[in-house]
């Protein structure tokens, strides 16, 4: 018995090697694509290709919700704010990192309302993250309750 769990032990040691080599050549790979420059100013990249994702995060919608589930009657920028913390907050409590958010959609009552603070706002996340992530702004007739912004991201690693 003793001499099977000794070769049992040579083999596994033995696999190490292999097995360390196989996670090495999966490991994620993320390519942009921009065919052209007006979108570098903005924050986002036109298209993202990601290769040997080992696994795929698709967040909910993240708004002004505050901890207890009530909705936030603040203004854009608060709920702007608030909304980036939460998903934020949602991916790290996943494991994954926001520099791996590789499709980002924004929904907003108001895009009149948004604009003016949102690059003010998403530029210096973006950066803080070292982000490249495809974007999609829409304006919507409504949102939960009082909620004026929503972020949806799926995020790989």
């Amino acid at each position: 018995m003793q001499k099977v769990i000794m070769a049992l032990a040579g083999v596994l040691i033995a696999a190490m090697p292999v097995s360390a080599q196989i996670q090495k050549q999966y490991k994620m790979e993320k390519q942009v694509f921009n065919p052209w420059k007006w979108q570098d100013q903005r924050s986002y990249v036109q298209a993202v290709e990601v290769k040997n994702v080992t696994g795929t995060l698709y967040c909910a919608g993240q708004a002004a919700v505050n901890a207890d589930g009530t909705s936030s009657t603040a203004d854009m920028r608060t709920q702007l704010l608030q909304a980036i913390d939460n998903l934020e907050t949602v991916i790290k409590t996943a494991g994954y990192d926001c520099k791996n958010i590789v499709r980002l959609n924004i929904y907003t009552t108001s895009s009149a309302e948004l604009l003016p603070i949102f690059f003010e706002i998403f530029k210096p996340w973006v950066e803080k993250h070292g982000m490249q992530q495809a974007v999609t702004l829409m304006e919507v007739k409504s949102l939960f309750e009082t909620l004026k912004v929503e972020l949806e991201a799926t995020v790989v690693k």
